[in-house]
């Protein structure tokens, strides 16, 4: 059975209701909230499949078949309600909290410090999205007037294949691939053509402008935190999610 239509079809099983940083406000549907069913027994056999699948893959095929909204694919919702999806299956299968080994940046020595999952908080967007999921914003050094939209989760992941896949003896236009999916309209065109050309042209300082743009506004949890070493220096930490982040405790 397909892993979507199967979790889709488990929305009678105990689940619980996960609050989406997004709001919704980048899918048709609209929702702020999606009913996530809890880890079981038999999920094991997933987490556990070290070596066997890589983090992307083991994080779409989780939420997958723990997602119960038959309206949404985990592979076209954004990194930041994959990523709060994923901290609720985490808290309430093996609790809130998570260990990090460190070094303490004045003695050199390794030390451990707990982070609580359940403590961490949505970030504030600067900007909201219109209606259609879109930002709109000019740009510093051309002045042109463009339209953004953030990434998907499956996006994101595709566009990281494609750098691995391609030849390793030249250098994969990462960048102008990703431009040319957050970039929707210049100056009132939606002309996929006259886009293309317009990212080819594209001063590094507008480039620039729009990586920290929609780093600044999507939608996402604070996943930063920072914790006192043993020497007293402050060390920032950042969550990250792929197999680790479950796998630890197979």
């Amino acid at each position: 059975m397909n892993e979507i239509i199967a979790g889709q079809e488990n929305f009678n099983l105990p689940h619980d209701v996960v609050m989406l940083p997004s709001q919704g406000k980048f899918y048709k549907s609209k929702k702020k909230s999606v009913k996530v069913g809890y880890l079981t027994a038999a999920d094991e056999n997933l987490l556990g499949s070290v070596g066997k699948l890589s983090g992307e893959q083991l994080i779409l095929r989780l939420v997958r078949s723990k997602l119960y909204e038959p309206e949404l694919n985990p592979s076209d919702m954004l990194e930041g309600d994959i990523e709060a999806i994923l901290l609720f299956l985490r808290n309430t299968s093996f609790g809130p909290e998570y260990n990090f080994t460190l070094t303490d940046p004045d003695t050199g020595n390794k030390f451990e410090k707990p982070v609580l999952l359940d403590s961490l908080s949505f970030k504030k967007p600067e900007v909201d999205p219109d209606d259609n999921g879109f930002y709109e914003t000019k740009l510093p050094k051309s002045g042109a007037q463009v339209k953004l939209r953030p990434l998907s989760y499956g996006e994101t992941t595709d566009l990281e294949r494609m750098a691995d896949e391609y030849p390793s003896s030249m250098i994969a236009p990462k960048a102008t691939w990703r431009l040319a999916k957050q970039i929707v309209e210049v100056n009132g065109s939606q002309d996929k053509g006259e886009i293309a050309k317009f990212i080819e042209q594209m001063p590094i300082m507008d480039s620039k402008f729009i990586s920290n743009f929609l780093k600044n506004n999507e939608p996402r949890i604070d996943l930063n935190r920072e914790v006192t070493a043993p020497s007293g220096k402050k060390v920032t930490v950042r969550i990250a999610f792929g197999a680790e982040f479950f796998r630890p405790f197979f």
